[in-house]
Parts: C-alpha cells; structure tokens; sequence
C-alpha cells in the first residue's frame, strides 16, 4: 500500500515538450510510473519520449484514461494549467513550477479543495513509492521500497535524507515533497493523516525548516492523533532572524517561526529530533 500514488497511477505530463518535461517524462518511466500522455497546446499529435502528446488535458483523459497530472508549465501559465487539469477531472495534481505567484497559488488550492482535488506543491519535487510509481523530478536512484513515509517542504533535503536512510538499508514506502512556498496545496498534518492510515508505513520522517508555524501544528496533530515513531530535521538553526533562506516561506517574522520553537515543539511532542541529517537514519533504528 502507499499513499497518494500507486500502481494505478497514470501520468499525463503538462508542458511535456519543454526541456524539464522531456527529461523527467522519461526519468518518471524508468521508475516504473505509467506516464501515459503529455500536453502543449498546439503541438497535439507529437510525440516525446513514445508519449503522445495532446493539446488539451480532457484529450488524453478520453484517449489514456490519465488520472494524475504532473505540470512543468512555466510561472505565468501554470494557473491556467493546473485549472485545467482540475476542470478535466484529474484526482492528484503535483506541480513542480517554482514562482507561481500567491494568488495563483490560492486560487488553484481553493478550487482543488473544493472539488476533492490532491495538489501537491507548487515549488515542489513531487512524491515517489518505490516499486510502484514517482510523479516529479525526485531522483531515481535514491530509493528502497520499505515501511518508511517521509514528507518535506525541501526537496534536495529529501534527497539527502532518503539517500542516508537507503545507504543505511531502511527503506520507504512514499517520499512527499510538499513544497516550500508560502501557499502549499498539501500541509505536513495532510499527509501525517495518510501515513498514520497507512498499513505499509511503520515510521515517519518529517522534514521541516525555519519560517511559518506548519511544523508547530503538525506536532500538535502528532502529540493527539499519531501512534506511529516520528523523526525530524529542521533546516536553519542558524539563520538571522528576517533573512529569508531559499524558500518563499522560509522567512523568521516577529519572533515566530524559529527552529528552536520548531524543535521544541516536536520534542514535546514525543519526536526525537536530528541535529544533523545524516543523523536520521540511527534515530530511526532506535
């Protein structure tokens, strides 16, 4: 079992003719992932990768049966995109474009939520289940099939957690980059919910930073409604208060959003939290 994706999954890619698109169309196939359709609106009839390629997303639905769209489509249009994908009656959504604007970003997450609709991200590395499919730029070669969930707002972080995790022989079984903006379509508490629901996932590790209270809220839901061992990472313990570090929601306000305030919040919970992430992997087996 896995979250949010599976063997069932099929992919259609949105602006699958791009250089990001043709790359990780072919990357997601060696992974296993059924990508069955991509879309750029007049270059229906092409092909990239062996994929056809449509000029609207309701096309490969009818034609491919898609139920997951994964979008490189630039800033500006990835509203309209994700919209339409939406519209045509996609389930998950996992937006890998980085500066969508915040607007956009609410508008898009308010009408996915009103339709039942799964977005993960924007500016994110999408979410991978080893053995059964990645939707996303996440690396190929990093992942073991296992029982460990992990979710991050960081993407090179997840890298680097779950290539320490594999090299320690601990495998998962869904990784979930949700993404680092200050609207995500998916929270930590969202996918907590899943992994605690989940029969394949014994343990969990959450990947937080500096900036927001996201990670204060999930330790609270995990202090309430999660049995399942919890391990952290906080990235930016030494950042200057009011210096934003990469992510648009990476920023220290008035005092809040602090890694000790992170830290501290989740070791109450009940969460062993690792200085470092090469850490991970031994608190883990403890």
């Amino acid at each position: 079992m896995s979250i949010i994706i599976d063997n069932k999954t099929k992919v259609v890619v949105q602006g699958i003719t791009g250089y990001q698109g043709r790359y990780h169309s072919a990357a997601m196939r060696e992974f296993g992932t059924k990508v069955v359709a991509g879309t750029t609106p007049g270059k229906g009839g092409e092909t990239v990768n062996d994929i056809p390629v449509y000029n609207f997303v309701s096309e490969a639905i009818e034609d491919t049966g898609a139920n997951t769209s994964c979008i490189f489509v630039p800033a500006p249009a990835c509203k309209d995109a994700a919209l339409e994908a939406i519209d045509a009656g996609i389930h998950t959504v996992v937006i890998v474009t980085e500066h969508l604007p915040v607007l956009d970003a609410i508008h898009v997450v308010s009408v996915a939520r009103a339709r039942g609709v799964t977005v993960i991200g924007p500016n994110c590395p999408g979410v991978a289940s080893p053995g059964k499919a990645k939707v996303g730029i996440l690396p190929n070669k990093i992942f073991k099939e296992g029982s460990t969930g992990v979710v991050s707002k960081s993407g090179t972080l997840t890298y680097e957690i779950v290539n320490a995790i594999t090299e320690h022989d601990v495998g998962q079984s869904t990784c979930v980059g949700i993404g680092g903006d200050r609207v995500s379509g998916t929270s930590f508490i969202d996918i907590l919910e899943r992994f605690q629901k989940d029969k394949q996932t014994k343990r969990i590790v959450m990947v937080g930073e500096i900036g927001g209270t996201a990670e204060e809220e999930a330790a609270e839901y995990i202090k309430h409604n999660v049995q399942k061992p919890v391990v952290a990472y906080i990235a930016g313990r030494t950042a200057p208060p009011g210096k934003r570090m990469g992510h648009a929601g990476a920023i220290i306000a008035r005092g809040r959003g602090t890694a000790e305030s992170k830290i501290k919040a989740l070791e109450e919970a009940g969460v062993k939290v690792a200085k470092f992430p090469t850490d991970v992997p031994d608190l883990l087996k403890e």
